[in-house]
């Protein structure tokens, strides 16, 4: 697996988006019980929000994305950074290494 941090950002105001922001957590979900998603939240301040997560591929990663609700919408676009977790602490272990 290839480990990601996914920054969102929105392309309309805040209040346009908390509309959506249900359905958006709805499909973070699916990435939690998939096993693909760490955590996730929005940035301080609200100008979109931050993943850590892991795909097999960029590719893969970025087609899952493409069905959030956020996107769907057009209400954010989204940059994938890859990176190579090298420390961690014990309780991530198990996360990093499946």
């Amino acid at each position: 697996m290839k480990h990601f941090i996914v920054e969102i950002q929105y392309k309309a105001p805040i209040e346009e988006v908390s509309q959506t922001t249900p359905k958006h957590r709805e499909f973070l979900q699916k990435g939690y019980e998939r096993g693909w998603l760490l955590l996730s939240g929005p940035q301080n301040p609200k100008v979109g929000g931050i993943v850590v997560c892991k795909a097999p591929s960029l590719a893969e990663i970025q087609a899952y994305f493409a069905q959030d609700p956020y996107s769907l919408a057009g209400l954010s676009e989204y940059k994938f950074t890859e990176f190579e977790p090298v420390k961690y602490a014990p309780l991530a272990e198990a996360w990093v290494k499946e």
